[in-house]
């Protein structure tokens, strides 16, 4: 059994960073891609960053150049570093790890909640 526990979310002004990390509880970490989602209120949930056990990432266009996802495999851990932020960043955003094995399951987080003011 895999549990993601997200944090670092929190208010912060336009233009300004945020850092979440994404704990994995469980094993075999270092096999799972990891992917960053968000979704807004009324919206649906999207994905923003991707990054596979060989840290190859992509990004969604709206966040190209300001997110960077990361992953540690010694804290069994993965990051989404959030700069430049803008108001329409604000969403829960949800931690995912995807393996293949068992033909293939999803696992997510609680979700941690991102606000960004004007």
């Amino acid at each position: 059994q895999v549990q993601l526990v997200e944090s670092g979310g929190g208010l912060v002004q336009s233009g300004g960073s945020l850092r979440l990390s994404c704990a994995f509880w469980g094993s075999f970490f270092s096999s799972y891609v990891m992917a960053w989602y968000r979704q807004a209120p009324g919206k649906q949930r999207e994905l923003v960053a991707i990054i596979t056990p060989g840290s190859s990432t992509n990004y969604a266009e709206f966040v190209k150049g300001r997110f960077t996802i990361s992953r540690d495999h010694a804290k069994m851990t993965v990051y989404l570093q959030m700069n430049s932020l803008k108001p329409e960043d604000t969403a829960a955003y949800y931690c995912n790890g995807h393996t293949l094995a068992s033909g293939g399951r999803d696992y997510w987080g609680q979700g941690t909640q991102v606000t960004v003011s004007s």
